[in-house]
């Protein structure tokens, strides 16, 4: 199986590249060849592209089920 982790674009560096921040520290540089980023958007990003811009509540709320996920916490409902 593989996920997509959503990320906010924090930084343009070029016309297929930036660096995002996943929410929890983590900084990456990331293609977005796929897409059509903005600074401040939210991207779904997979082995390293950007495939889709998300909405800040669409981001938030996969963010919120990773979470949940990951601590085993509560009902997960998709």
């Amino acid at each position: 199986m593989c996920l997509a982790i959503p990320a906010k674009v924090i930084e343009i560096l070029d016309k297929e590249h930036a660096n995002v921040d996943y929410g929890d520290g983590v900084k990456r540089k990331i293609n977005t060849s796929l897409v059509d980023a903005k600074l401040g958007d939210y991207v779904l990003v997979h082995a390293g592209f950007a495939i889709q811009v998300l909405s800040k509540e669409e981001a938030e709320e996969t963010l919120r089920l990773f979470e949940q996920m990951a601590r085993g916490i509560g009902d997960v409902h998709f």
